[in-house]
């Protein structure tokens, strides 16, 4: 469906494919629509998808802006398409229209201070409820423009903040927005049992610069993940699911949850301060070459357990794999606070990690429009779930 920057409906256009099945990206689409219909366009957001039983996306409609006359015959606007550009509350600063292009601009002018100019067309990489990206071509390499949404504004902060460490070169930041040098390499979505381990050694590392900055961090808006502070969080994920889990799921949970400030207790003289958390620590947000590694995203990360990083990290490995990263993550911690008892503090934090995947995906549900919804729809639920079983192990296991 495209409109123009002035939010004026136009049309839909035909049906076109796209060669990438994932939603959130937007480059496949703006190749696809300027190689088979001649268009130039800027995708604003996802309006709806019919998926397959298999979860692959067979058709999709996202709402796009385009300043020129499109040269293809469009279908009318239906009555039901009127409202995609009316002001919804809890719309993303990049899915109004104009909106992407204001934040290209204020990119451009930054570069401009810097002496650093454009060397080709900006590229949009992707768009949807968690952030807004685009690759700048310059004459000093390429530069990633990053816009993400008010509840992960903290995140230009945190990259400025850990700068002596692995994380990207910021060049500026404003808000909600952030312009960062390119990184060697690729995301390592595949990865060998030694950059695992790298990757775990450069967040242990990381984080054990923050010990005793958490006031600090929270200063700069990071969210509080201490057990106690996630209690009336935890119990607005479970009260918003409810519906979706069995009985004994929901009393488990709500168990596990009024229990937190004796777990919290039981934690802590396990001997591991609390510290900055990731909060989403994969092997696809950790990009480089060889051991050369640089850790993505700090949108998600809060102040909390440390250990509450391992849960993001194994669950996406083959069990073998996770086993491995798991006792070398448990050796480094125990090496770098002598005493501590690691293992015992992961056994504790589990269901707590897996509640606070939950309280994240509700967090997100609660504050991104209704059309996005679908990208997290189902989260909440099935880590509700996840924290009742690994409660149940829990305390079949003592």
């Amino acid at each position: 469906m495209l409109c123009r920057p002035s939010g004026e409906m136009l049309g839909t256009t035909p049906v076109f494919t796209a060669a990438e099945p994932w939603l959130p990206f937007a480059w496949p689409v703006v190749a696809a629509a300027r190689a088979s219909l001649g268009l130039e366009v800027i995708v604003l957001r996802l309006l709806d998808v019919l998926v397959r039983p298999s979860g692959t996306p067979d058709l999709v409609r996202y709402l796009a802006e385009i300043d020129a006359v499109p040269p293809i015959e469009l279908s009318p606007v239906g009555a039901d398409d009127v409202t995609a550009t009316t002001p919804e509350a809890l719309r993303m600063p990049w899915a109004e229209p104009g909106g992407p292009t204001r934040t290209v601009q204020w990119a451009e002018s930054k570069l401009a201070e810097r002496g650093i100019a454009l060397t080709g067309r900006p590229a949009q990489v992707k768009s949807w409820n968690l952030s807004n990206l685009w690759m700048l071509p310059t004459a000093a390499g390429t530069v990633w423009l990053k816009q993400v949404p008010p509840f992960f504004a903290h995140e230009g902060a945190v990259i400025e903040r850990m700068s002596r460490h692995a994380v990207p070169r910021l060049i500026a930041r404003h808000g909600d927005t952030a312009l960062l040098a390119e990184i060697a390499g690729e995301d390592l979505f595949v990865s060998t049992p030694e950059q695992r381990n790298a990757m775990i050694d450069l967040l242990v590392g990381l984080q054990c610069d923050t010990v005793g900055s958490i006031e600090e961090l929270l200063g700069i808006g990071l969210p509080d993940w201490r057990l106690p502070a996630i209690a009336a969080a935890g119990s607005h994920a479970l009260e918003a699911s409810a519906a979706e889990l069995e009985p004994n799921q929901r009393t488990a949970v709500s168990t596990l949850i009024d229990g937190l400030d004796a777990r919290a207790r039981r934690i802590e003289a396990c001997g591991l301060p609390d510290t900055l958390v990731h909060g989403d620590f994969h092997t696809g947000n950790v990009r480089g070459l060889g051991l050369e590694l640089t850790l993505l995203d700090w949108g998600d990360s809060g102040v909390g357990h440390p250990l509450l990083d391992e849960a993001a990290f194994t669950e996406r490995l083959a069990p073998a794999d996770g086993d491995s990263a798991r006792a070398h993550w448990l050796q480094v911690w125990s090496k770098a606070v002598p005493g501590s008892d690691a293992a015992e503090a992961l056994r504790l934090l589990e269901p707590v990690a897996a509640l606070r995947q939950a309280i994240i995906y509700r967090g997100f549900l609660d504050r991104i429009e209704p059309d996005e919804r679908v990208y997290h729809r189902d989260d909440p639920a099935t880590w509700l779930v996840r924290a009742a079983d690994l409660l149940a192990a829990d305390v079949a296991g003592r």
